[in-house]
């Protein structure tokens, strides 16, 4: 036992040690770039590359002028609801309620509740919805980031200014867009490359 002390506290021995643990060592960095280079040789898919060379895969809607509806919804008691001051100016006379419509909306707060009073014509109780029907852009609210969207132009993510006219609890009618603009529905980044999905 003592001999074998002996031998690894050589200075031989630790050479010999030294000189496996780099071998091993510059035969792994060899490997890794053997790996690295195989693998761009093949053309294995990577994602973060793909991104960079082709652009990231969005999903995407080509926006035009067209007729749209948006739903707000409203709860109705006996062809009568209540709604708060924010969202009064949503509902107007001859909105369609159901199989209904909207007769009046109160222009004063009803002291009784607070509330502002929307009158119906022969409209179920329980929560409905006015629809609102007009032509314009819209979009998903998921593809709006504050007054901003992402269009695709030449394959590039573009931010362009909108300003929301009207929404519901899915979508928004904007203006700022044009005809065959392509808004990205995807999270991308300003001035990534982005792939439009079919």
């Amino acid at each position: 036992m003592e001999h074998l002390k002996e031998k690894i506290k050589s200075k031989k021995f630790q050479n010999i040690a030294y000189g496996v643990c780099a071998v091993v060592l510059v035969g792994w960095v060899v490997f890794r770039f053997a790996a690295i280079g195989s693998e761009n040789a093949r053309a294995v898919f990577n994602t973060a590359r793909s991104a960079a060379d082709v652009g990231a895969p969005v999903y995407a809607i080509q926006v035009k002028n067209e007729p749209g509806t948006l739903r707000e919804p409203i709860a109705v008691r006996d062809n009568r609801a209540l709604v708060s001051a924010a969202r009064v100016g949503r509902f107007q006379a001859g909105q369609n309620v159901g199989d209904g419509e909207i007769v009046s909306v109160s222009h004063n707060v009803d002291l009784n509740t607070g509330m502002y009073i929307v009158r119906t014509r022969d409209v179920d109780d329980g929560l409905q919805y006015a629809l609102y029907q007009s032509d314009g852009y819209f979009i998903p609210l998921s593809a709006i980031y504050g007054n901003t969207v992402m269009l695709a132009v030449d394959g590039v993510a573009t931010p362009r200014s909108i300003t929301v006219v009207r929404q519901d609890a899915e979508n928004a009618q904007v203006a700022g867009l044009n005809d065959g603009d392509v808004v990205i529905l995807s999270h991308v980044d300003a001035g990534a490359k982005v792939q439009i999905k079919e």
